[in-house]
């Protein structure tokens, strides 16, 4: 088995630190993806849930796609909300980017970092 780890060195954090971990991994077909927040060269976007779920969600799937692999090819994805209440509001912008075939999907409450709403992870296959 092969495994191929992506954008390692490349991530960076709040104040622009750099993160000790693969933006994804990829093994015998399947890819990782590691949780993407609204972040943007170390800096939280976006005020609100709505904008900041957009963000976090195309920090992923900029991955996916840099990885060789489509939006068709997850199958999970997880989701961390800092705040309970916005579970409707994420669901309406997640339903604009996987329509009639989503993935499966499990979603918590968790504090976050500063000023960060959310964040997401997910696993894609395709076949080799």
């Amino acid at each position: 088995m092969t495994i191929t780890r992506h954008g390692v060195g490349e991530g960076t954090g709040s104040g622009g630190r750099r993160l000790p971990f693969a933006k994804a991994v990829e093994a015998d077909g399947w890819l990782y993806v590691s949780g993407q927040t609204p972040m943007i060269d170390g800096e939280v976007h976006g005020h609100g849930i709505v904008e900041q779920t957009k963000i976090a969600i195309e920090n992923m799937l900029t991955i996916v796609r840099d990885a060789g692999y489509q939006v068709s090819d997850i199958v999970r994805v997880g989701v961390w909300l800092d705040d309970a209440r916005d579970f409707w509001s994420f669901n309406k912008v997640f339903e604009t980017y996987f329509g009639d075939h989503p993935p499966a999907r499990c979603c918590v409450q968790s504090p976050m970092v500063v000023d960060c709403k959310v964040e997401v992870d997910c696993i894609a296959f395709r076949n080799a």
